[in-house]
């Protein structure tokens, strides 16, 4: 399963800290088997359930996500260098991992994706950002995680969470109805 998540989500090797990207991928492989999905699962899982019929799956949001949220940061470092700094791999990690805590939020009902009984509970922020701290993740990619969506609104958020979350939110929008 490991070698698998690698390949869809190449952009963990991105990550430069080795005990990071072990742990942003332990993460993403022990939600797997938590939640009891398997790779081919991931190709299929909508990345949301606000659009109705979208062909947008989960990795590649992530991935888009991902890159987006690096692109941005590639910029922002390049024309504001003495004035900011951003932590890379903490930003790399949060995006991989921001939208995790789908894998417990969603559950497939008659060959449909829809809300779990654990998704009417927790949204996905707080069921990924719960799940990575378990798993020994930095408080700062933690934070990423838990504020990149509605949840963070109105609390302060690291340069690297406001970075996710724009990148977050211009992925969703251009794809909405």
């Amino acid at each position: 399963m490991r070698k698998q998540l690698e390949t869809l989500l190449p952009e963990l090797r991105l990550i430069q800290d080795p005990e990071l990207r072990e742990q942003t991928i332990k993460v993403w492989v022990e939600a797997m088997k938590r939640a009891g999905w398997g790779i081919k699962d991931l190709a299929e899982m909508p990345f949301t359930l606000l659009i109705k019929h979208t062909e947008v799956n989960l990795i590649t949001h992530t991935r888009a996500v991902t890159l987006s949220a690096l692109k941005i940061a590639e910029v922002l470092m390049a024309e504001y260098r003495e004035k900011i700094t951003i932590h890379r791999d903490h930003l790399l990690s949060g995006a991989l991992l921001h939208d995790v805590g789908k894998l417990f939020e969603y559950k497939r009902e008659g060959g449909k994706f829809v809300k779990s009984r654990e998704g009417e509970l927790l949204r996905h922020p707080i069921s990924g950002a719960a799940f990575a701290f378990a798993h020994g993740l930095p408080q700062e990619v933690i934070h990423i995680i838990a504020a990149h969506s509605k949840e963070g609104d109105g609390s302060r958020r690291t340069i690297e969470a406001i970075i996710v979350n724009h990148a977050d939110f211009v992925n969703f929008d251009v794809l909405k109805d």
